[in-house]
């Protein structure tokens, strides 16, 4: 019934946050299909029109349509991703090829492309104000790279490429995400887990008690291919048995692997890409990023490449002279040594660091803290409203006017149900046009100790916590009159320059001051633990310019091929690749392996994981320009916000840069944060 299902209405509840306490499962897939079938009729109320196309009666009415829809999903896959359950698995891959196919059924519909198309060429002659007239012109270039313009025969095979695809890289998400429970290291003897603090074993003790294994110890692995704790165990055939567990991940035979997927989704996405008239996946996919073309990414990640390999090279041998025993260093050992090394060279310890990252101070003192220092908004906590886990929270932001911004939930802890990972998604995105308020959620994988004891992070953690709360600002701050602009519906190239940026308060010294405390003592860090993370900046960067780029590397690779290049070897197509770009070094291993390589074969970056340093380039310039006028005030605050964050996708990123920064983003920054000026 209409009246009992919760998405076929907006949500009474603040901020548009969806009623989670009324929302049951059976509630999904009527709701998908209500809101399939409204949507349709919408889109036939709009091409049915017997008066001239017009900006009103084919575009606001195209963006105003599929609301239950959208309610719906947004929900389900915040689900599907951050509490899956075997419903929720099953019925993601049910509906995959289903939601392909309602988007081709718009995309590809003749009659309302010809409206659009109509709409693009008489833009001259209407008076539509700067947001409405970028409104025509991406609807006009999506529909048209969907395919809109291609004739019945060749539409009929991209609907069936798309369905595919939808499938296939769905069930690559649920193996990837079986196989990293079933590869998690089982650990019989606490003096096995040697080096780790304490909350980390309690962590450990408490993962295994989940799985049932009362009095032993449970390591669960993350998504890249380095584990957090391989730089403090101390026991080599330890580190060793968690980076295999990684690296197996998709590739070791049985149910969850993923390599004949990996092929398949490649060779699908080469096809669709020449049917669309491309010469490979890559083409396609830059043809709509600030990149453009797949070329000018390879002149970049090329130039990067061989310094970052040369550097890592370096950094290796001074690894190899902490070995006593003469070993060669492995990929497991890496981060062990190179620990040894920085306390070495820089005396530095980013261990003694954890006690001084207790998560709620970092949280409230320090990630919420800066926002408040640079942009005035404030965050109270709003316990009498439900999230849709018991571990998230839901936090009311305002601005220090008291004026409302929106919501934001937080959703701290690992735990099987989630894949692995950090991220932020939209609950309900704000625009005008429909009176849509903002709600947003991050999904971090921190281990939770037991109950009573302290989660302290490391320094990794809190910097992938103010990463990924960049990303939440940047949702929570776009104030945009159409949903297609809503929060950070962005190129995907440019999607995270906004929470990189946000990564420089960790340590600006009035933000660190504020939050990094003892957690016992209550002492404030000592200074000169971050002098010495400062002055030791780039080291160890020739290893993680040259794992990231590896895994760059490799997305393009997969995705430059052509249709008719054919591939049957996972293993050795990788390999080779990486060798190519020379990038094979075995101690270095690449950041994703094909095989759980999720940003590309399921998350949405395909040919686009090059985004990351892209964005950085602008990143880094938006760091020295805050530097250079002040850094930490709300006159530079409130100048990102407006002229950045606010205004979301609403104009062309690199147009509301240039607005920002007053010229092109340069590379020099980039490249001296990095120890990389030599490129």
């Amino acid at each position: 019934m209409v009246e009992q299902n919760p998405f076929f209405t907006p949500s009474p509840l603040p901020y548009g946050l969806p009623p989670f306490a009324e929302i049951r499962d059976d509630h999904y897939r009527p709701g998908f299909d209500h809101g399939f079938a409204e949507q349709l009729a919408e889109i036939a109320r709009i091409t049915g029109e017997s008066g001239p196309p017009t900006f009103e009666n084919t575009l606001i009415a195209l963006e105003k349509s599929g609301q239950t829809l959208e309610r719906v999903a947004t929900v389900f896959f915040n689900k599907s991703s951050a509490d899956s359950t075997d419903f929720t698995n099953e019925l993601e891959e049910e509906m995959a090829p289903l939601l392909a196919a309602h988007s081709d059924a718009i995309k590809l519909d003749a009659e309302l492309y010809r409206r659009i198309t109509t709409i693009r060429d008489q833009l001259g002659e209407l008076d539509l104000d700067a947001e409405s007239r970028y409104l025509v012109e991406r609807y006009y270039s999506e529909f048209t790279l969907a395919g809109a313009g291609l004739d019945e025969v060749e539409k009929t095979k991209l609907r069936e490429f798309n369905q595919k695809l939808s499938t296939l890289t769905t069930r690559f998400e649920k193996n990837l995400l079986a196989d990293t429970n079933e590869l998690a290291v089982v650990i019989d003897d606490v003096a096995d887990l040697d080096g780790l603090e304490t909350n980390e074993i309690s962590a450990a003790a408490e993962a295994a008690k989940d799985r049932g294994l009362a009095g032993k110890y449970l390591v669960t692995l993350v998504l890249p291919t380095g584990h957090p704790y391989l730089d403090a165990l101390t026991n080599p055939a330890v580190r060793a048995r968690i980076m295999d567990a990684s690296r197996a991940r998709g590739s070791h035979g049985g149910a969850n692997d993923n390599r004949e997927l990996v092929l398949e989704i490649t060779r699908l996405r080469a096809k669709r890409a020449r049917l669309l008239g491309f010469s490979n996946h890559a083409a396609y996919v830059t043809a709509d990023e600030t990149a453009k073309t797949p070329e000018a990414v390879a002149a970049m990640l090329g130039r990067l490449a061989p310094v970052a390999a040369r550097n890592a090279r370096s950094e290796q041998d001074d690894l190899q002279l902490q070995v006593t025993d003469g070993a060669p260093i492995t990929a497991s050992d890496w981060a062990f040594y190179a620990e040894k090394v920085r306390i070495a060279k820089y005396d530095v310890d980013t261990a003694q660091m954890r006690p001084y990252f207790e998560a709620e101070r970092v949280l409230q003192d320090g990630v919420f803290f800066a926002a408040t220092q640079v942009y005035g908004v404030t965050f109270t906590e709003r316990e009498d409203l439900q999230a849709y886990h018991p571990d998230a929270r839901v936090f009311e932001v305002r601005n220090d006017d008291g004026s409302p911004v929106g919501l934001y939930v937080l959703d701290l802890y690992t735990r099987d149900s989630k894949r692995g990972g950090a991220w932020m998604n939209p609950l309900i995105s704000q625009n005008s046009l429909l009176n849509q308020p903002v709600t947003v959620v991050n999904n971090l994988n921190v281990p939770k100790p037991a109950a009573g004891e302290p989660t302290l992070l490391t320094y990794d953690e809190v910097n992938t916590f103010f990463h990924e709360f960049g990303h939440a600002l940047h949702g929570l701050f776009a104030r945009v009159t159409y949903p297609k602009f809503a929060g950070t519906n962005v190129f995907r190239d440019f999607v995270d320059f906004p929470s990189q940026v946000n990564e420089m308060w960790m340590l600006w010294p009035e933000i660190l001051a504020n939050y990094a405390v003892h957690y016992q003592t209550g002492e404030p860090m000592p200074a000169a633990f971050v002098e010495k993370i400062q002055a030791s900046s780039a080291f160890n960067e020739g290893f993680k310019t040259s794992e990231y780029l590896a895994a760059a590397m490799l997305d393009q690779a997969w995705h430059r091929l052509s249709a008719d290049d054919t591939v049957d070897d996972v293993a050795e197509f990788e390999a080779e690749a990486l060798a190519a770009v020379g990038l094979d070094n075995p101690a270095v291993p690449t950041r994703y392996s094909s095989a759980y390589f999720a940003h590309t074969f399921s998350g949405g970056y395909d040919a686009g994981y090059y985004s990351y340093i892209w964005s950085e380039v602008l990143d880094a310039d938006t760091v020295d320009w805050f530097t250079e006028n002040g850094g930490l005030t709300r006159e530079n605050g409130d100048r990102f916000r407006d002229r950045l964050l606010g205004v979301g996708g609403s104009k062309d990123p690199l147009e509301a840069y240039r607005d920002f920064r007053g010229r092109d983003a340069v590379i020099e920054p980039l490249l001296k944060r990095r120890g990389l000026l030599g490129a």
